[in-house]
C-alpha cells in the first residue's frame, strides 16, 4: 500500500495578488491603494533598476552583493530593496551574511495581467 499523497496544484490566478486588466472594470479602492503602492515603488529609477536586476537574475534569485552596482551606496540600495519588499514586489531570505532577493512569479504575472488588455477587448 502507498503512503504517497498526491497534493493539489494551485493555479496562479488562486495566488495572484492584484487587479484585473484596467480596461476589463473600473478598479474598487482596495484594488487601487494595492496597485498605488506597487507603481509607487517601481516609479523610483533606482528601484525600478533593482526589480529588473532580480527579475532577471539566474535562478530567479540574487544576492544583494551581486545587484547592488546601481550608482547610490549601499544604505541607499538597501533602503531601495526595503521600499521594494514592503511593497509585496520582493521576498528575501538571509543567508549567513548576505541577503537574496527574488520576485514572486505571481507578482510579474499579476503586472503582466493588469497591464494586458482584457480578452474580447
Amino acid at each position: 500500500m502507498s503512503t504517497v499523497k498526491v497534493l493539489p496544484l494551485l493555479e496562479p490566478e488562486a495566488v495572484a495578488p492584484c487587479c484585473p486588466p484596467l480596461n476589463e472594470r473600473p478598479l474598487t479602492a482596495e484594488e487601487a491603494e494595492r496597485t498605488a503602492l506597487m507603481f509607487k515603488a517601481l516609479g523610483d529609477p533606482v528601484r525600478l533598476r533593482l526589480f529588473s536586476a532580480v527579475a532577471s537574475h539566474e535562478g530567479g534569485e540574487a544576492c544583494v552583493c551581486d545587484i547592488s552596482d546601481v550608482g547610490v551606496s549601499q544604505p541607499t540600495v538597501s533602503h531601495h530593496l526595503k521600499k521594494l519588499r514592503e511593497a509585496g514586489l520582493l521576498s528575501s531570505e538571509r543567508r549567513g551574511t548576505w541577503v537574496y532577493y527574488r520576485v514572486e512569479p505571481a507578482v510579474l504575472a499579476a503586472m503582466g495581467r493588469l497591464l494586458t488588455r482584457a480578452a474580447g477587448a
